[in-house]
């Protein structure tokens, strides 16, 4: 077993896509374990507090006139003209990666355990030491057209304060309403449209003494994580889809385990999009968007032994933790295969919590079915009075519904996965 270390640079991060052409930042083997610092796409809703004085991200940050360090932002075009900027922010989340995994085929199984999560501490001398993050009640958000204070619509950024003294939990510090902001290369940005804008404070008028009496129990995890798919070379962050990627589930975090199919040689890991905190549904945009640094243990499993395991027949991301097992169910199980070549568009056109939970109850019926050797009578029977199906998010285009079954409900559950 090898340990490595992925720090963020712009040589170690892309911006807002999943890829199998992207070279790998590094190469491991089954049984490797990893430390990858990640950063929130949102740290420049705060720069003072997020950016400044840290070597790492103020290199992946910096955007002048004269140089944009990461230049492509999203899976869209790269050629000019542009109406926001190179990707045009179709996809948004700053990934570390990819890691490849040597011997990883189509068909095997890549399994994933985070083993702890860490905040990145502010290098500001004005704030050192301190954590920080970020929530958007954003356009996308389930709330946009749906308010009742004016001004309306609205998009208001409310920064937290995470204590990580004891048991962690965060405190808001102020909010404000976004205001038109122009970037470097002279683009306004009306609205939250295109990732790492750096917001100036000048133009915003900033609200103190927010829920006030409030803590918000700290949920460290990684609501983006995943595999390269087969079908696109660049592919949107937005929408989850069968090999991962933005499930946005507050349970990935320190000590799960996350299962993800195979689709390209060499798996193609990437990580990001950190959280302090989120609620199942993550409702009006975002969670607590903060930075995140996280340590990592690889396991490839391949396709010739995963017979007789929980892993058999998977096609799609599942978690496991000490207590459960949980599947995702979103719209569309492969929405890239199933709406065409404008489906990274198109997806959010047909976002349905209705079809999220039909292929979340197909998924889990076929693994009551296939791993605990139920027939679909007991699996149904079984998930009426002892499955959990929840909303995992609403934000992300490709909505998510997880269904979840507690590990005591089977006496020998213990028994089905074989040693590693």
């Amino acid at each position: 077993m090898k340990h490595h270390t992925l720090r963020v640079s712009p040589e170690t991060v892309h911006w807002g896509y999943f890829s199998k052409a992207v070279a790998p930042a590094v190469t491991i083997r089954s049984g490797d374990r990893m430390t990858i610092e990640t950063l929130t796409h949102h740290a420049n809703d705060d720069h003072e507090r997020m950016v400044a004085g840290d070597p790492g991200a103020e290199s992946v940050f910096h955007w002048t006139r004269e140089h944009k360090a990461v230049s492509r932002r999203g899976a869209g075009p790269t050629e000019a003209p542009f109406k926001l900027g190179a990707g045009e922010g179709v996809g948004v989340h700053l990934l570390t990666g990819p890691v490849a995994v040597e011997g990883a085929e189509p068909g095997d199984v890549l399994e994933v355990r985070i083993l702890d999560v860490r905040p990145r501490p502010s290098c500001n001398a004005c704030y050192q030491g301190r954590c920080f993050g970020s929530n958007v009640a954003a356009s996308w958000g389930f709330q946009y057209h749906d308010l009742i204070e004016e001004p309306k619509p609205r998009e208001v950024v409310t920064i937290f304060e995470l204590d990580t003294q004891g048991e962690p939990y965060a405190r808001a510090v102020y909010n404000y309403v976004w205001t038109p902001q122009t970037d470097p290369d002279g683009v306004v940005h009306a609205s939250i449209d295109y990732p790492g804008v750096k917001v100036d404070h000048t133009l915003v008028r900033k609200r103190e003494d927010i829920l006030s009496n409030v803590r918000v129990p700290a949920r460290l995890h990684f609501g983006t994580m995943g595999l390269a798919p087969a079908e696109a070379a660049f592919v949107s962050s937005i929408p989850p889809g069968h090999t991962g990627g933005n499930i946005d589930d507050w349970r990935v975090g320190k000590g799960a385990r996350m299962y993800y199919p195979v689709a390209v040689e060499g798996a193609y890991f990437s990580v990001g999009d950190p959280h302090a905190a989120q609620g199942d549904s993550e409702l009006g945009g975002t969670a607590i968007e903060t930075s995140l640094t996280g340590d990592f243990e690889f396991v490839l499993h391949k396709k010739h032994d995963l017979g007789g395991t929980i892993l058999e027949g998977l096609t799609h991301p599942m978690l496991e933790t000490d207590d459960q097992w949980s599947v995702y169910g979103f719209t569309f199980a492969n929405y890239l295969a199933e709406l065409g070549p404008n489906a990274q568009l198109d997806v959010a056109q047909h976002a349905s919590l209705d079809k999220a939970m039909r292929d979340a109850f197909r998924k889990l019926r076929r693994f009551l079915m296939t791993v605990h050797k139920l027939s679909e009578d007991e699996a149904i029977a079984l998930m009426s009075v002892a499955a959990d199906f929840g909303v995992t998010q609403v934000v992300d285009g490709n909505w998510g519904v997880h269904g979840s079954i507690r590990k005591e409900v089977f006496m020998n559950h213990t028994r089905l996965m074989k040693p590693v």
